[in-house]
């Protein structure tokens, strides 16, 4: 009896200890999350900033922006970027068990909180936001005749890209259509970046509790 209590014991502190080490990994991937965040709100920041370059000229009388400076700011609208979570150390939680182990109700809440709720909406409002962004990118490319060189290696994201050459399609740019998926591409970047304010938010009182 003895022995089997001992062993008990020892299995138990193995869980925890487990348990312990699997919340410190979370913690640095809740981090490394966190910065990922930041990166993708700026880049969403600039294309707003971009946008409204856009609409105000095209709101003026006589749209004076040069064709260049029209094609850079339709280039830096990057409002297909999505965030993608870091989730190994929740699934090894849960498959482990550890999660069951976690005695903070208020801690547990918030993981689950982050890695089912949020992610279920971060993945259909990501979808979204692509199926837009191809079309986005589809008018552009077609209307604008732009054609560059593209750095995969360079850039917070998916790379950088360098304009060769353009032609800027002026009846387009001053078109309703055109104006509308600007519209929309602010929409976008708007009600994407609050919800990457909800989630910053969420991980950040992980770190925090994790901290107590």
């Amino acid at each position: 009896m003895l022995s089997f209590y001992l062993e008990d014991l020892r299995q138990d502190r193995q869980e925890i200890s487990k348990k312990d080490q699997l919340l410190q990994d979370l913690k640095a991937v809740v981090t490394e999350d966190i910065a990922q965040i930041g990166a993708l709100e700026q880049t969403l920041r600039n294309s707003l900033i971009c946008i409204e370059r856009l609409q105000q000229d095209l709101a003026s009388k006589d749209a004076s922006l040069r064709p260049q400076q029209v094609i850079d700011n339709i280039l830096c609208i990057e409002v297909g970027h999505s965030f993608f979570p870091k989730d190994g150390v929740y699934a090894q939680l849960v498959s482990t068990g550890a999660l069951e182990l976690i005695e903070d109700a208020a801690l547990k809440s918030l993981i689950l909180e982050v890695y089912t709720h949020h992610k279920a909406r971060n993945y259909a409002t990501s979808n979204e936001i692509d199926m837009f962004n191809i079309d986005f990118r589809r008018a552009v490319l077609a209307n604008f005749r732009i054609r560059f060189a593209y750095d995969a290696d360079d850039g917070v994201f998916y790379g950088s890209k360098n304009v060769v050459s353009s032609e800027l399609n002026r009846d387009y740019y001053l078109s309703n259509e055109f104006f509308g998926l600007l519209g929309q591409a602010s929409l976008y970047a708007n009600m994407y970046l609050r919800q990457l304010s909800d989630i910053k938010a969420t991980y950040i009182e992980i770190t925090q509790q994790l901290e107590s």
